[in-house]
């Protein structure tokens, strides 16, 4: 019989085996890394969705250069704005809805409450923003963003960015 092989026990089997380089696979593949959680003292990278008198809301796209697949929530309270003179900042003259921001995780969130966050020191702050014009706001001290186009002055907390946080 074509296709016939002997069984161990001596017995035919009949029909056709194809070899086992034709015989499908399967396999399980999951991610090669499991969801990047924050983690207190990270630095993280975060966008601000918006602002009111006593706090930033953010969404934190990467931790420290590594992307998050989705984003968390995270909060910046008006006194882990700035390290001096805490009593005296004011939320809209540190963030603007759309900006980009450098942070700290000072407290670790849940499903229900936000990632705290601190910018609290001077390589934490705003590292990308726009202005009204829509230009790329340009720093020009600690507390101030000039645009390019209508030389226009907005107030920030400007981060003092260090070499190792910036993507070529």
């Amino acid at each position: 019989m074509p296709g016939a092989r002997l069984a161990p026990s001596g017995s035919k089997l009949t029909g056709h085996v194809p070899p086992a380089w034709q015989l499908p696979v399967v396999s399980v593949v999951r991610d090669a890394e499991a969801q990047l959680l924050p983690d207190v003292g990270a630095i993280v990278t975060c966008k601000v969705c918006s602002i009111n008198s006593r706090f930033a809301k953010v969404h934190i796209l990467y931790v420290g250069s590594t992307p998050l697949k989705s984003a968390f929530r995270g909060t910046i309270r008006r006194e882990d704005i700035r390290a001096t003179e805490r009593d005296k900042v004011e939320v809209y003259k540190s963030f603007r809805p759309g900006d980009i921001v450098l942070a700290k995780v000072i407290s670790l969130g849940d499903a229900q409450s936000n990632y705290l966050l601190s910018t609290a020191e001077n390589e934490l702050g705003v590292v990308v923003a726009h202005g009204e014009a829509g230009a790329r706001l340009v720093p020009i001290s600690w507390c101030e963003m000039q645009c390019p186009r209508t030389h226009t002055k907005e107030f920030r907390k400007v981060a003092r960015v260090q070499p190792q946080f910036l993507q070529t």
